[in-house]
């Protein structure tokens, strides 16, 4: 039996002397000597006891060698936890027990902080820093270069992701080998990725954006990447011009077009720039597209599902939407009460299924029932509508939705008429409790630099443009929006911020 991730991702390039990846300081590691140290790591794990299906907890900064436990954890057949660097200990306490981790790889500043919840839960703790050191590696240096891969089928699991938690607790999403194999291809096929390209990445890689997406593609096309430690905007404008591909949150873009540095000349070579992790505003794909020529690839994927959707390589890629299904990814809106399927142009929640969709939630069964159906469609939670040209509109979480005085509405809308206003940059409507309506609608917005928007003409064109029962009760201005680590917006930090503003 073959190991289908490992084989596909990483075995192919076995004995290429061949740049994979290029390191801000000049270094280049080959594909092979990037394996050659991927396997002394597996080596090192299984010599501390660690077997097939055992999982790996890591919590540690970006790096090659970090890159290489995943690749490690593949051959040997354990199951890979990456975990976001700035979780506290508290936090990983949750993860860890829950996941049922035997070995923690930590960076080694955290390692006292984090023996004694090792100690506790009875797990293993190693180091990995972000400059090669670290117990885990010195460990890996008199270990043999070579590894047998350990067979495993496709259905096996290759990776816990948890979810972030908004509403309860954190999910492990089990992902298996044809999970993440099968979207890593498909997005190399429909993004026309190749072993020419260069990908400058500078996402984490402790999310599926930079891991399953931006890494596996570059794997599985053969293609190099330019990996930086993290997005810093001198570093990716002085990188640029080596790369053909990019792949970004929004953030990413919005701070390159406010530098007078990136410049049409700067971006001419370039092949492609993806966005993801959050909505694009329309307004920065106008703007993009002024500066350099090039309109932004939004596509729009989930923890529990990799990547689900994309706008067209060739053709109109529209902003505002996230394109269509995948190949091999069916996606229907549905109503959320009875499951039906709702006609196009309808508003209503989005489920998908395919080889991408994950098996379920680890230890919670019940989740999993609600969350999945038999027939394999997932239930993704956003919620959106299909256009009568078949492009896919999110127009927001369902936990999102306010219901006003009975009247469901959805904060997309919104948004949309207050970002149009004079001097917003953005917008983020939510609902908050009120003692006549059950909930009520909240305008929050940020002004753009130096601009001091009119409340009450915002208030006028959403009444111009809007029902009654969708109009603000109130406008809050904010210099920023509250933002997780992937540029996502925390509404559920915005709700609890602002809950009292009509009841006591």
């Amino acid at each position: 039996m073959a190991n289908p991730l490992y084989d596909g991702l990483f075995g192919i390039h076995a004995g290429k002397t061949t740049p994979f990846l290029h390191i801000p300081d000049g270094r280049t590691i080959t594909h092979q000597e990037f394996l050659s140290k991927a396997a002394q790591l597996a080596t090192v794990m299984v010599q501390l006891g660690l077997t097939p299906g055992d999982r790996v907890a890591a919590q540690i900064e970006k790096s090659p060698e970090a890159l290489m436990l995943y690749a490690a954890c593949a051959q040997a057949g354990l199951i890979f936890l990456p975990l976001n660097t700035a979780y506290t200990a508290d936090e990983l306490s949750y993860f860890i027990e829950n996941s049922g981790a035997v070995l923690i790889v930590c960076d080694g500043k955290n390692q006292d902080r984090l023996a004694p919840l090792a100690r506790g839960l009875g797990a293993q703790i190693e180091t990995l820093n972000a400059d090669g050191g670290g117990s885990l590696l010195d460990k890996a240096k008199t270990a043999p270069n070579s590894f047998d891969t350990v067979a495993r089928s496709g259905e096996d699991l290759a990776a816990f992701l948890y979810t972030s938690g908004t509403t309860g607790r954190s999910k492990g999403a089990m992902l298996t080998q044809n999970n993440l194999l099968s979207n890593a291809k498909t997005l190399v096929t429909e993004w026309r990725f190749t072993e020419k390209d260069v990908l400058l990445h500078a996402l984490p890689i402790f999310h599926t954006h930079g891991l399953f997406v931006a890494t596996n593609i570059a794997l599985a096309a053969g293609s190099s990447m330019i990996f930086l430690p993290k997005f810093d905007l001198d570093q990716v404008i002085t990188q640029l011009p080596k790369a053909t591909s990019m792949m970004g949150v929004p953030t990413f873009y919005t701070r390159l077009i406010g530098d007078d540095r990136f410049t049409k000349g700067l971006a001419q070579h370039m092949r492609l720039f993806v966005s993801g992790s959050a909505p694009l505003l329309a307004e920065t794909h106008v703007q993009f597209e002024a500066r350099t020529g090039h309109r932004i690839l939004e596509r729009y994927g989930m923890t529990e599902t990799n990547m689900n959707t994309s706008n067209p390589y060739d053709g109109e890629r529209r902003p505002g939407t996230v394109g269509f299904p995948l190949p091999g990814v069916e996606l229907k809106i549905t109503h959320p009460d009875t499951g039906d399927t709702l006609p196009a142009g309808e508003i209503g929640q989005i489920e998908v299924r395919g080889p991408n969709v994950f098996k379920g939630y680890w230890q919670m069964p019940e989740k999993t029932a609600a969350e999945l159906r038999e027939d394999g469609f997932f239930i993704t939670g956003d919620l959106g509508k299909i256009d009568e040209d078949g492009y896919v509109h999110i127009v927001g979480r369902n936990k999102d939705l306010i219901i006003s005085g009975g009247y469901n509405i959805y904060p997309k809308e919104i948004e949309l008429v207050l970002d149009e206003q004079p001097g917003v940059l953005e917008s983020a409507v939510i609902g908050v409790p009120h003692p006549d309506f059950g909930e009520t609608v909240v305008g929050i917005i940020v002004p753009e630099k130096g601009a001091t928007p009119d409340a009450g003409a915002m208030m006028e064109a959403t009444g111009e443009a809007l029902a009654r029962f969708k109009h603000p009760r109130k406008i809050v201005v904010l210099d920023e929006l509250p933002r997780n680590t992937m540029g996502k917006v925390q509404k559920n930090v915005l709700r609890e911020q602002y809950k009292g503003l009509f009841v006591s």
